[in-house]
């Protein structure tokens, strides 16, 4: 009988944790943007809750875990940020398989779009947990306010700052349907290398993001900005790089995506932004194959080295 009671909260423990884990680990991927570090951020958190000396006395576990982890995520975005000035070319998010990992939707499936990651990256962290928390989980500014530990008043602010943040630099979101057409309308063009339908396809000032985070693959290591000049960009590379490749559609990060193959080895991920309904103003790629693997899989590919 030795060891009974305590296996027994241990158990519920994990259970409630468990219930949790979602929840968790949606914060801490947005928080975050990679799969990795989001993991570790829910690992670290149930070996705090598993070796909390008085779990007992915890009145709402998921007020204590959210909190806890939140906690923690912010810690582990300013490392990240210190990480981030040193990598080379673009930063870009992890893509995500949202249509096959419910885990990352959790509640609301908010703040996951590529376009709105890239934004947070560029807030303070304090400001990036504000915004996921109401955003993403529809928290009470009083609960933002206990989480970050400031007044309800400041909280306020803090999400009037990222959401004033994300409009400054990112247009009216058009429905999935339009964002999908888009899509498959800037496939056909650059497949083609068609420059006429592509600058037709761009808004005045789009632009392309690559991420090859210095891996031996070939990938601009700053954005090319505007409708000549990424048509262009797009058009020079389609004799070689769409060369038997094989496109798997898939909805990352909530939205129309796609993972570009070759000989069964994911080389690229792909997904645009719209200015409107009629327009594209950012076109993503990534090509890093450390931030490729994971969807890959989800799709029954390798991921590996790019190439182009």
């Amino acid at each position: 009988m030795t060891g009974t009671a305590p296996d027994a909260d241990l158990d519920r423990a994990l259970g409630d944790f468990s219930g949790l884990r979602p929840r968790l680990f949606g914060i801490a991927y947005r928080m975050l943007g990679t799969v990795a570090d989001a993991e570790d951020i829910v690992q670290d958190a149930w070996v705090k809750w598993q070796s909390y000396p008085d779990r007992a006395a915890v009145q709402d576990t998921t007020a204590f875990l959210v909190t806890m982890t939140t906690r923690l995520a912010i810690n582990a975005t300013r490392t990240a940020r210190v990480r981030r000035e040193t990598y080379l070319g673009p930063w870009l998010p992890e893509p995500v398989d949202t249509g096959a990992d419910p885990s990352l939707g959790a509640e609301r499936a908010a703040a996951l779009e590529t376009a709105v990651l890239v934004v947070l990256e560029k807030m303070t962290p304090t400001e990036r947990a504000a915004f996921v928390l109401r955003e993403a989980f529809d928290y009470p500014y009083g609960k933002i306010a206990e989480v970050l530990e400031v007044k309800e008043a400041t909280a306020r602010k803090l999400v009037s700052r990222a959401r004033h943040g994300i409009a400054s630099e990112r247009h009216t979101p058009v429905d999935d349907e339009q964002q999908r057409r888009l899509l498959e309308a800037f496939l056909d063009a650059a497949r083609a290398g068609d420059l006429d339908d592509l600058e037709a396809l761009f808004a005045t000032e789009v632009a392309s993001y690559s991420d090859g985070g210095g891996k031996p693959v070939r990938a601009s290591r700053v954005p090319v900005v505007g409708r000549d000049r990424v048509a262009k960009y797009v058009a020079a590379f389609a004799s070689h790089f769409w060369t038997g490749v094989t496109l798997d559609r898939v909805e990352a990060n909530g939205r129309a995506s796609v993972l570009i193959s070759r000989d069964g080895e994911a080389v690229a991920w792909l997904t645009v932004g719209a200015a409107d309904s009629e327009h594209i103003d950012r076109v993503y790629w990534i090509l890093n194959p450390d931030k490729l693997s994971r969807l890959a899989q989800s799709v029954g590919l390798t991921g590996g080295p790019a190439a182009q």
